[in-house]
C-alpha cells in the first residue's frame, strides 16, 4: 500500500525556524551579521502567491522572533509586510522590468521603508523616535546579494 503525503517537508520548515531562531539569537549579538529582513519579506511574498499556510505561520513566527529581539511594536512588520506586497511592490514591478533593480528596490523598501513605517507608529503611539545607523546600509548591500542568488 502506497501512502500519498500531500505536504512532504514539515519537517525542513521546522528546521529552518529552528535555525533561524538561533541566527537571530546571534545576529542580536554580532552586528556584522544581517537581520535577513529582506529574505523574509521573500519568502513571505512567496508564500502569500503560492497560499501556502504553513510556510506563512512559520515566516509569521520568524518575524515576530525579530520583533521581540529588536523591541518593535508587536505585528508592525507583518502589517508592514501586507502593505508593501500589496500595494508598493506591484507598481514597481509593473514600472521596471530590470529585474535587479526591482530586487535593490525591494531591499531598499523593506528596511527604509520599515523605518519611515516605524517611525510613524511611534509618533502615532507617542514612543521614542528609532535611530538608524550606517550599519542598514550594510545591511543593504549584503541581503541585495543574497536576495539576487535566491
Amino acid at each position: 500500500m502506497q501512502r500519498s503525503l500531500s505536504y512532504k517537508n514539515p519537517l525542513a520548515i521546522y528546521l529552518y525556524g529552528v535555525l533561524f531562531l538561533l541566527y537571530t539569537a546571534l545576529s542580536g549579538i554580532y552586528l556584522f551579521l544581517p537581520p535577513l529582513l529582506t529574505v523574509l519579506y521573500f519568502y513571505f511574498s512567496k508564500s502569500l502567491k503560492k497560499e501556502d499556510s504553513i510556510t506563512l505561520f512559520l515566516i509569521i513566527f520568524c518575524l515576530l522572533l525579530f520583533e521581540s529581539e529588536n523591541s518593535y511594536v508587536l505585528f508592525s512588520t507583518i502589517i508592514y509586510f501586507s502593505i508593501l506586497h500589496k500595494y508598493i511592490i506591484p507598481k514597481i514591478v509593473k514600472s521596471s522590468s530590470c529585474t535587479a533593480c526591482i530586487n535593490f528596490m525591494i531591499v531598499v523598501f523593506v528596511y527604509i521603508g520599515f523605518f519611515l513605517f516605524y517611525s510613524f507608529l511611534s509618533n502615532i503611539f507617542l514612543f521614542p523616535l528609532p535611530s538608524i545607523n550606517y550599519y542598514v546600509i550594510y545591511y543593504i548591500v549584503i541581503e541585495f546579494l543574497i536576495l539576487s542568488i535566491l
